[in-house]
């Protein structure tokens, strides 16, 4: 073998690769592609920085549920907001911050009527809109309440989080092409589902093909959550979020941190994902945005 050929990323590549078939769970609702590539994006709607996306070559944009089709606004406000993003020079593909944190998810208050109502809104006019994930992490509201909980009170978080993912499920028969994307988040947002195993577990309990799974690479890089993870979750993975290690900014910003998204970015190609993979992280004042978009496309285009 000449080393001077075998590079570090084609080791990461091959590695999963190999192992792949042994680890992709016997559970999963088909597989993750949807198309013929993995799809670039990021998170804004803002009509001149999508303009300024698409030129860059950005393939969608992602928006939140709050800002894109807000369930708590009336009828007018929502006609006039479905023609704005109609309008918008890339398809808004995800949105992110399905539930507010003034609803209660679990723990003694929870209160899973009024949420379901305010997300079965959201559902039904993301779908108007063709938005593909609703992605659910909101870590406030499904934070399980205390200082400290114990060991109890956190499963018994992790069993009500289930139950309102199932019933969401319930409640999205007859709305079609929207998919729920749960979202593990790193421990210090979150005292449930901080890892994409734990994930998997409510995606193979909840067992409907409305509720699946996303890969936050950033907060799978904070908790130590490694990339063979991804493998091991699969089909169930249909769409990923990204950000640079530890600073979350924008991706290049830091030449340092860009090797360590490799082995992730190689874990979704050894399972064929052709899903998403959005910019969720922040963005400088300086240079300007449309400097940073690019940066970000030629990082991440490079290791896909």
């Amino acid at each position: 073998m000449n080393c001077s050929l075998f590079t570090r990323r084609s080791f990461i590549e091959s590695v999963f690769a190999t192992g792949a078939a042994a680890l992709a769970p016997r559970f999963a609702f088909g597989g993750s592609s949807a198309g013929e590539r993995i799809l670039l994006g990021a998170c804004f709607i803002k009509p001149d920085i999508v303009k300024t996306m698409k030129s860059i070559g950005f393939d969608f944009c992602e928006g939140g549920v709050s800002e894109a089709v807000n369930p708590d606004k009336d009828g007018d406000w929502w006609k006039k907001k479905r023609d704005e993003i109609g309008s918008l020079a890339l398809p808004v593909r995800s949105l992110v911050g399905f539930i507010p944190g003034r609803f209660r998810l679990t723990g003694s208050g929870a209160d899973h009527s009024r949420a379901l109502d305010y997300a079965e809104k959201a559902v039904r006019r993301a779908a108007e809109l063709g938005v593909k994930y609703i992605v659910l992490g909101s870590g406030a509201a499904r934070k399980v309440p205390g200082k400290k909980p114990s060991k109890s009170e956190i499963e018994k978080g992790v069993a009500q989080f289930t139950d309102f993912c199932r019933s969401v499920a319930k409640r999205m028969e007859g709305i079609d092409g929207v998919t729920i994307v749960i979202e593990p988040l790193r421990a210090r947002e979150t005292n449930i589902v901080n890892y994409v195993s734990q994930g998997r577990e409510i995606v193979e309990a909840v067992a409907s093909d409305r509720i699946q799974l996303l890969a936050d690479i950033f907060h799978m890089m904070e908790g130590k959550d490694g990339a063979e993870n991804i493998v091991r979750a699969g089909a169930m993975i249909k769409h990923c979020h990204i950000a640079e290690y530890s600073t979350r900014s924008y991706l290049g910003d830091h030449a340092e941190h860009v090797a360590r998204l490799e082995p992730y970015i190689a874990a979704l190609k050894s399972i064929g994902y052709k899903g998403g993979v959005s910019c969720e992280c922040s963005w400088r004042k300086k240079p300007d945005i449309a400097k940073q978009l690019e940066t970000s496309f030629k990082t991440l285009k490079g290791m896909i």
